[in-house]
């Protein structure tokens, strides 16, 4: 940094425990440790205080800890991995960047639950947003790739989690994601949007702890509950083809359509849609099914450019109205950027 060169890659799979992230940061930081002048890490929720990029402190691990109910399958591995961290490699500076900053310039309007208001100065319910730096790196990028301004972009981040975003000159005013990442599309195991009231009555009927029914929900609905198929992995749906796989496959596309929909109504109009993501960049069929029927907005798509050609490209024809795109996303280059900027502040400026 600043140039953004990329001087290291690697990855861990397979990890399950705490021993596992042990093993893995000691290898890292015996590799590369020397050469560190701090750590990013794309965080997901702490609530209201903490939406943005902050040195990691003791008020910010227990922020993390504070709403581990509200994103259990992601907090617990960000807090175990700084815990780590600063075990390891004290003299490390440590920083989050939280996946809600991007959703700061969100209107109240688009962030406000219809709960009583109690709930959100005591609790901190409301819209937060998640996938930050993916939605941030494509606001970026597309400019780039079509030469000029985008103004009213519909960022598709689909994939084992799956979220849109409404972007007006480079600024998030309407995403997918709430409170948690549970809501909006359906993810591969987790499920979308979901009236609460069937949650009470399953709860009730079952005789289920808040416990077991996070659980349930978190490992055992979205595409994976949809299909019967473990995991709930697009390219495991495609391939099976049952008719439950192919139901869930509809499903997920068609609330990407109706999204987009809505969004191009809350952007007053659209000038281009951006897919990235694991699906969103390498599935042409889901691409083509997420945007069937949205001729009437001006989106078309080549066919030859959406099956057949790879890497960062437009998949329309040069001549439609609305551009669409495919394209990889580069979350760790938003994060080290903003790691970067933190180190030339003070810890207190958000």
């Amino acid at each position: 940094m600043p140039a953004g060169t990329v001087l290291a890659r690697g990855k861990v799979e397979r990890i399950s425990g705490p021993d596992d992230y042990r093993r893995a940061l000691s290898g890292l930081l015996a590799d590369y440790g020397d050469a560190l002048h701090a750590i990013g890490l794309k965080a997901v929720h702490a609530g209201p205080r903490f939406r943005g990029t902050f040195h990691i402190t003791e008020d910010v691990l227990d922020a993390l800890r504070e709403f581990e109910p509200a994103a259990p399958l992601h907090n617990s591995i960000y807090i175990a991995a700084i815990e780590t961290l600063r075990s390891l490699a004290p003299q490390i500076p440590l920083v989050a960047v939280f996946e809600t900053g991007f959703h700061r310039t969100m209107p109240e309007a688009a962030s406000i639950y219809g709960v009583p208001r109690q709930w959100l100065d005591d609790f901190g319910v409301r819209r937060y947003g998640f996938h930050g730096a993916s939605h941030r790196f494509v606001s970026e990028r597309v400019p780039e790739l079509l030469g000029r301004p985008a103004g009213r972009l519909v960022s598709c981040h689909l994939g084992g989690s799956s979220s849109i975003c409404a972007i007006r000159d480079g600024a998030s005013i309407d995403t997918t994601m709430g409170f948690s990442p549970q809501s909006g599309l359906e993810n591969a195991t987790r499920h979308g949007e979901l009236d609460p009231f069937a949650v009470l009555l399953v709860m009730e009927r079952r005789n289920w702890s808040p416990a077991r029914m996070r659980e349930e929900l978190l490992r055992h609905g979205g595409l994976a509950g949809l299909s019967g198929i473990v995991g709930g992995d697009v390219r495991d749906l495609e391939a099976a083809a049952t008719p439950d796989a192919r139901l869930a496959l509809e499903v997920f596309s068609y609330q990407v359509r109706k999204t987009i929909g809505a969004y191009a109504a809350a952007l007053g109009g659209v000038d281009a849609i951006a897919f990235t993501g694991g699906i969103g960049e390498n599935s042409a069929s889901l691409r083509e099914s997420c945007c069937r029927d949205l001729e009437f907005l001006g989106v078309r798509l080549d066919r030859e450019r959406n099956r057949h050609e790879t890497g960062d490209r437009l998949v329309s024809p040069d001549d439609a109205p609305v551009k669409v795109l495919a394209l990889a996303t580069n979350e760790e280059l938003i994060v080290a950027r903003e790691t970067y900027r933190a180190l030339l502040r003070p810890h207190s400026e958000p």
